[in-house]
């Protein structure tokens, strides 16, 4: 338990160094404290503005690929071990996800303009 506890309080000194490096460094009256932060430039929108739902889309399309990257990994390493049955649940998968990318393809998830 005294090990826990000690990852604690460690972690805990270092994001309070951290704060009190970053109130030393910055002053307090420059743009850096004042706008938000998007890559140097100017904000031309409010942060909390609301997206397109067509970015919903795209963002599924995303996640759909990303899970699908999550489950390949793991199953290249095994499927020697596991045979035929494997590959074939892996076809499975990767044609429902096929079936997934056509329906976004044809609601326009994929056009960007």
């Amino acid at each position: 338990m005294s090990g826990v506890l000690a990852s604690f309080v460690v972690a805990l000194v270092v994001v309070l160094a951290g704060y009190g490096v970053h109130l030393a460094v910055v002053s307090w009256r420059t743009a850096l404290r004042v706008l938000p932060f998007q890559s140097g430039w100017v904000p031309q929108a409010h942060a909390l503005s609301r997206y397109h739902v067509r970015w919903y889309l795209g963002t599924l399309v995303f996640l759909g690929f990303d899970v699908e990257m999550l489950f390949m990994y793991p199953w290249a390493v095994v499927v020697a071990q596991l045979g035929l049955g494997s590959v074939v649940e892996m076809f499975l998968f990767l044609g429902a996800l096929f079936v997934a990318v056509v329906w976004a393809w044809r609601e326009g998830a994929l056009r960007w303009a």
